[in-house]
């Protein structure tokens, strides 16, 4: 998959006052943009090579960092690092680029602001990708995912990260490389003043992870089904604790025009660069014209 489109580095400003990053690659104006949205830690540099090859195609395509991640502003206060604030600051970037349309890939936690912007105005959405997310949350995953959200390690070298990535995730991704292992390590470190490699994201994102787990799980299933009459592509890892197979089925029950592409050998999440997934992600846009 070839990754040569150039991309300029823009921001726009939160409602409370914080300057939030993405990269613009640019396209066909006439169609609508492709809004990247990445997981709970992650940022734009995870759908880089996707991003060029779509860019490559004439399509425009933008991935933000959330607050808190990657070069975008961390919150003064931890409590807004939550799903409406997100929604909130998304719909701020639509405004100041006037994307009245726009097509959503979002992974896990961008899954579920997909979902959410889709049940605030569902006109908007003009076609979605869910990579490994769905209503239902598996409870499995979330505990992994609060063992080691806001942990703070930091490495001596980037060799160092990615052997920690390794024995980390290593049953996430089986079949990975040193070479893999590198290449996400640099997708999601990032080296600090202090001349160490650290994640690059606020460690404070933690915070309202344990507020919310006191509480009963939201019912997600309206916001999913905003998502109705429109293309929608589901991936779900094969091996992933955050969506079950049964939802995956049960999400392609509730929307006939729902694709379902089971990653083999991988859990949570796909990173995008399979290339039954590009091939998936391909046949959706093509759908659209």
């Amino acid at each position: 998959m070839a990754s040569t489109a150039d991309y300029e580095v823009r921001s726009w400003s939160s409602r409370d006052g914080l300057r939030l990053h993405f990269r613009d690659y640019p396209g066909d104006a006439e169609r609508p943009p492709v809004l990247c949205l990445h997981g709970l830690t992650r940022n734009a540099r995870d759908f880089e090579a996707l991003a060029g090859h779509l860019a490559g195609q004439g399509r425009r395509v933008l991935c933000i960092d959330l607050r808190g991640r990657g070069d975008s502003d961390y919150a003064k206060d931890p409590m807004t690092y939550h799903p409406g604030q997100y929604v909130e600051d998304i719909e701020a970037l639509l405004e100041a680029e006037v994307i009245e349309r726009f097509i959503a890939i979002g992974t896990s936690l961008g899954g579920l602001l997909t979902m959410l912007l889709a049940l605030v105005r569902p006109d908007r959405v003009a076609a979605a990708v869910l990579n490994d997310i769905g209503p239902v949350v598996e409870a499995e995953g979330l505990e992994r995912i609060r063992d080691y959200v806001g942990q703070g390690r930091s490495f001596e070298t980037w060799m160092h990260a990615a052997r920690a990535l390794e024995e980390a995730q290593g049953d996430i991704y089986p079949d990975f490389t040193i070479t893999d292992w590198l290449r996400m390590a640099k997708r999601t470190m990032a080296l600090g003043s202090g001349g160490r490699i650290a994640f690059d994201y606020d460690m404070k994102i933690a915070e309202p992870l344990d507020v919310a787990s006191d509480g009963p799980a939201p019912d997600l299933w309206p916001a999913f089904d905003a998502l109705a009459g429109r293309p929608l592509l589901l991936l779900r890892g094969a091996n992933s604790d955050i969506l079950s197979a049964a939802t995956a089925h049960s999400m392609a029950a509730r929307n006939p025009r729902l694709e379902l592409v089971t990653v083999p050998r991988v859990g949570h999440a796909p990173t995008l660069d399979e290339p039954e997934v590009v091939a998936a992600i391909e046949r959706l846009l093509a759908s659209l014209g």
